[in-house]
C-alpha cells in the first residue's frame, strides 16, 4: 500500500530523469503525501503490535491495497510477487503449469478441457475428471485460485495429481510435468467458402500481430482469399502496440491510427501507421460483440473511422483506458491508469465515468454529453458508448431451460458420458447428434435441475393480484388451465428449445474431441453473425463504407 500511496511521488521523482522537464505537482501536494504515508506507517505499525489477534502482515497489506485501488477503476491492480505468473500470462499469453481449464462442478475440482498438445492432454487427462489431490493436498474447500496456484509453476517441475474418472471406480495418480504454456492468440483461422477467409483473433499478446499476419499470407497465397472476416468477438483486448500493428496490416504508413491523453506529457502522443501495409484493398468485416474490449475496440473502431471495415455485430464494451505497469520493490507491480485513447475520428469510446462517483456507484457517461464525429468518409459515429456497429445483428436470447442446463452442468456431464462411450466422431463442421438428442433427453430429465421463467413469475404475480382484488375465487379452474399451458415443463421445453440446445450440446461434444479449433469450426456452421457478414459481402460493402452522400 506504501508503494500506492507514494505512485504519484514516485512518478514526480522518477519522471524528470526519463522525459526531460514536466509540470511538478504543487507543494501542497507533497505535504498531503508525506502526512498521509506517515499516518498510514504509523497505524500499519500499531495494527500489527496490539490488535487483539495475530495478524497477517501481508493479507493486512494485500487487503489495503486492493481497496484502494478499487476506489479508483477495475483496471489499476497491484501485482504481489505470488502473482506475477498471471501478469505473465496477460502480456504474453504464456504461463508455467500443466496446460488445462479447470473449474468446480457440484462441489467437485473438474477439469474442463485440457490444451491440445499441452502436459495435461499428453499425460492423458481428460476433460470431466476430478481432481482429489495435488501433490498429496486434498482440494476439498480450496478455491479457484487456491488450486490455480498449486498446478502451476516452473516448466519441468513434476506435479502428482489423483484423479477419479466418471465411470471408473479406482483413483490414478497422473505425474504432470508442467511445462511453458503458451495459448494462441489465434485458436483458429480458415476459409469459410471458396472466397472468404476467417481469421478469429482471441487476445492481444506481444504475438497477435505476427500471427495475424502469418494466417493472412497463408490465407491470401496459399488459399485463394479474396475478402475477410476477422472475428474479435470475446476478445478482452491486451497491448496497444499490436493493436496499432494489426491495424497497419490494412492501412498506409503514416495513416493516424489512435492517440493517447493523460496527466503527463509523455502520454500525450499519436501512433502512427509506420510500416507499409500487408493487404490494403482486401475487403474487410469485423465482428464485434459485448465483450470486444481495449485493444479490440481500437482495432474495430479504428478501421470503422477510417472507412477501411464493415463493423458487424453487437456494441462493444466501452473501455477507452490505457494501462502501463511499474515495476515496484520484491518482484511486484502495478498496472495502472495512464491516460484516455481516441481513434482516428477523435473520439473516445469509454463507457462509464470512473472520474465521477456517486456514493461509490460509477454510472455510464450521460446521454447529454455524447458527440457526434465523422469517419473518413462523412458517417456518423459517437463516443461514450464503445463501438456501434454498421450492421447490427442481436445475439439471440438463450431458453431459460437452456440456462438451466448449462447452470446445473447436464450438457457438460453429458458430453463426459459421450466421450466416455464414443472413440471418435465425424470432423465438426459434419457432426450431427440426430437420433442421439433422444437420448439426450432422458438423459436431462433423469438429473437433478431446475429451471424457472418470467412467464411463470408474472403468473405468481397476477395470481396474488387477483387474491387481493378478490377475482381469484370462482376462477381457480381458468388459472389451473392457464398454468398448465405456460408453465415450464422439461420434457416439453426439451423439444421446443431443441434447435437452442442441440447447438451447445454438440458444441460440447466437439470440443472433447477437436478441443477448442473444432469448437470453433462448429460454431461457424451456425453464426447467424458470420452469415450476415458473408451477405455484406455479395451487395452492401461498397454501398455501407462509401454511400452516395455524406450523411447529414
Amino acid at each position: 500500500m506504501m508503494k500506492k500511496r507514494l505512485r504519484k511521488f514516485s512518478l514526480i521523482l522518477a519522471l524528470p530523469m526519463l522525459a526531460g522537464v514536466i509540470a511538478f505537482t504543487p507543494t501542497e501536494n507533497y505535504f498531503e503525501i508525506s502526512k498521509n504515508l506517515e499516518i498510514f506507517t504509523n497505524l500499519y505499525k500499531q495494527l500489527n503490535i496490539y490488535y487483539v489477534d495475530e495478524t497477517k502482515p501481508g493479507d493486512l497489506m494485500k487487503t489495503g491495497i486492493d481497496a484502494m485501488l478499487e476506489s479508483l477503476d477495475p483496471y489499476t491492480v497491484y501485482y504481489p510477487e505470488s502473482k506475477i505468473e498471471d501478469y505473465r500470462f496477460m502480456t504474453t499469453g504464456q504461463y508455467g503449469g500443466i496446460g488445462a481449464l479447470i473449474n468446480t462442478i457440484d462441489g467437485d475440482v473438474t477439469i474442463m478441457e485440457p490444451y491440445e498438445d499441452y502436459a495435461a492432454f499428453e499425460a492423458g487427462l481428460k476433460a470431466g475428471d476430478i481432481i482429489r489431490t495435488i501433490d498429496g493436498r486434498e482440494v476439498d474447500g480450496l478455491d479457484s485460485e487456491q488450486i490455480s496456484t498449486l498446478l502451476k509453476g516452473q516448466a519441468g517441475t513434476k506435479v502428482a495429481i489423483e484423479i477419479e474418472r466418471p465411470g471408473q471406480e479406482a483413483i490414478t495418480t497422473y505425474t504432470v510435468e508442467r511445462q511453458d504454456v503458451q495459448i494462441p492468440d489465434i485458436p483458429y483461422y480458415g476459409m469459410i467458402d471458396e472466397k472468404t477467409g476467417y481469421i478469429h483473433l482471441r487476445s492481444f499478446t506481444k504475438t497477435a500481430s505476427a500471427e495475424v499476419k502469418r494466417a493472412l499470407v497463408d490465407l491470401e497465397k496459399n488459399q485463394g482469399m479474396t475478402q475477410l472476416i476477422f472475428d474479435l468477438r470475446g476478445n478482452g483486448g491486451g497491448l496497444l502496440r499490436e493493436a496499432i500493428n494489426i491495424v497497419n496490416i490494412f492501412v498506409p504508413k503514416g495513416t493516424e491510427i489512435v492517440s493517447t491523453r493523460g496527466k503527463l506529457d509523455e502520454w500525450n502522443k499519436t501512433h502512427n501507421a509506420l510500416a507499409e501495409p500487408l493487404s490494403p484493398e482486401l475487403p474487410l468485416v469485423v465482428l464485434v460483440d459485448g465483450s470486444s474490449a481495449s485493444a479490440s475496440e481500437i482495432v474495430s473502431g479504428a478501421l470503422q473511422d477510417l472507412d477501411r471495415a464493415v463493423v458487424v455485430g453487437n456494441s462493444t464494451f466501452g473501455k477507452g483506458l490505457v494501462q502501463q505497469t511499474k515495476d515496484l520493490s520484491y518482484n511486484t507491480k502495478l498496472k495502472l491508469t495512464v491516460a484516455k485513447y481516441y481513434i482516428p475520428s477523435g473520439r473516445c469510446i469509454q463507457k462509464l465515468d470512473y472520474s465521477h462517483r456517486d456514493e461509490g456507484y460509477v454510472d455510464e457517461v450521460p446521454d447529454s454529453l455524447i458527440q457526434e464525429f465523422r469517419t473518413s468518409g462523412g458517417r456518423k459515429v459517437y463516443d461514450g458508448r464503445g463501438v456501434s456497429p454498421d450492421v447490427a445483428v442481436g445475439p439471440e436470447e438463450l431458453s431459460n431451460i437452456l440456462n438451466g442446463l448449462m447452470l446445473n452442468h447436464v450438457v457438460f456431464h453429458y458430453a463426459t458420458n459421450f466421450a466416455r462411450s464414443n472413440e471418435s466422431i465425424s470432423e465438426p463442421e459434419d457432426f450431427d447428434l440426430g437420433e442421439g438428442y433422444d437420448t439426450f433427453v432422458q438423459f436431462a430429465l433423469d438429473s437433478d435441475f431446475n429451471y424457472d421463467t418470467r412467464t411463470e413469475r408474472v403468473m405468481e404475480q397476477l395470481r396474488e393480484i387477483a387474491e387481493a382484488e378478490r377475482y381469484y375465487q370462482g376462477a381457480e379452474d381458468a388459472f389451473a388451465k392457464l398454468e398448465a399451458e405456460l408453465m415450464p415443463e422439461k420434457s416439453r421445453d426439451l423439444y421446443k428449445f431443441r434447435d437452442q440446445i442441440e447447438f451447445t450440446l454438440e458444441e460440447e461434444i466437439v470440443s472433447r474431441y477437436y478441443y477448442q479449433e473444432g469448437a470453433i469450426r462448429y460454431g461457424l456452421r451456425h453464426d447467424p453473425v458470420l452469415r450476415r457478414a458473408t451477405e455484406i459481402f455479395e451487395g452492401e460493402y461498397d454501398q455501407i463504407l462509401r454511400p452516395a452522400a455524406p450523411q447529414d
